[in-house]
């Protein structure tokens, strides 16, 4: 998917609008020099967690997008979702002063400083995926409208449910911008549109999926008429689903679930989650090289980017137009 620097967009999904919002900005804003020579650049990409089949296509999308643009690309992801183990990869990104940087912070704010340092050094600064609170981080944002995502799995999980029982969100950790804007949709439509239904409070497992399949098996004990949970990344999601399953309540308690990686997609098929909302992670690679690109020469760069969703179910995972949002486990 292209993207235009010159104009605000807005990028349509199948069922959830994602607005991008804010027109183009100079990149001279953010530090750096400006110049129109791409060779010997290099832009890189750090993500979240490196495994995770959400960031494996984002990089493989990117590392194509960056060939083409004629940019050096190199990528990097720590092995869990934990700001401790993030920071000394940004660290030793920075010490290669690259010409850009792409990345999905773990947190809202703990490593905001670590990223300004880079930024301040000349280093332009995509956000990917997930950002910080400091808005005057990064030249560019890209990410999904992940508030209206929330509320298209709340609408989703309600009528599988009936509008009845209880349901309770699983997540990563507070913090997150992407995943907190999830919980936040989900439970304010659940509250508006689906009063009969009883949100549990929310927990959160640390993007561990055995902490998930954990927290899951408790809650059906102890609450009995569990009727649904949202599971709302990748890892939670695969946890999520085991822990049903296990329970023996595989098509009882309904599942609607973020993402669509390919234990997800399994899972779907299996009448385990009733529904997924897929991301366009490889949409979010490409723009951010070329958001990158286009700040490494100094031209006007867009300050948002808004990606699709897609509301994926048993009935409409079989057409082109929807599976082509599948994740990757390899490039």
């Amino acid at each position: 998917m292209g993207t235009r620097r010159t104009a605000c967009v807005a990028v349509a999904a199948l069922t959830v609008v994602a607005a991008a919002a804010g027109c183009g900005k100079s990149s001279s804003s953010t530090g750096g020099s400006s110049g129109g020579s791409l060779s010997g650049k290099t832009v890189e990409l750090i993500t979240g967690v490196k495994s995770d089949p959400f960031y494996i296509t984002m990089t493989c999308a990117a590392q194509q997008e960056a060939q083409k643009q004629g940019v050096k690309f190199k990528a990097d992801g720590s092995a869990q979702w934990d700001v401790s183990l993030q920071r000394p990869i940004i660290d030793s990104v920075a010490a290669t002063q690259p010409a850009a940087l792409l990345i999905s912070p773990v947190d809202t704010d703990a490593l905001t400083p670590d990223i300004q340092q880079m930024q301040g050094a000349g280093t332009k600064v995509v956000l990917v995926d997930t950002s910080v609170t400091d808005n005057s981080v990064g030249v560019s944002r890209i990410s999904s409208d992940n508030e209206a995502g929330g509320k298209t799995a709340a609408d989703a999980l309600a009528k599988e449910m009936g509008d009845k029982g209880s349901a309770i969100v699983i997540s990563v950790k507070p913090g997150v911008s992407t995943t907190d804007a999830r919980i936040k949709g989900f439970n304010d439509q659940m509250k508006a549109a689906h009063p009969g239904i009883t949100l549990l409070p929310v927990q959160y497992d640390n993007d561990d999926p055995a902490k998930a399949t954990s927290i899951v098996q408790s809650t059906i004990a102890a609450h009995p008429d569990l009727g649904g949970v949202f599971a709302d990344n990748v890892n939670t999601a695969e946890g999520v689903a085991a822990g049903v399953t296990q329970a023996g309540k595989k098509g009882q308690i309904k599942i609607s679930a973020f993402d669509a990686g390919p234990q997800q997609v399994d899972d779907l098929k299996n009448g385990t989650v009733q529904v997924l909302i897929a991301q366009d992670p490889a949409s979010i690679g490409r723009q951010g090289v070329d958001q990158a690109v286009a700040a490494i020469q100094g031209k006007s760069v867009q300050a948002t980017i808004g990606t699709d969703l897609v509301a994926i179910t048993s009935q409409n995972l079989n057409d082109p137009s929807v599976s082509k949002y599948f994740y990757k486990e390899s490039c």
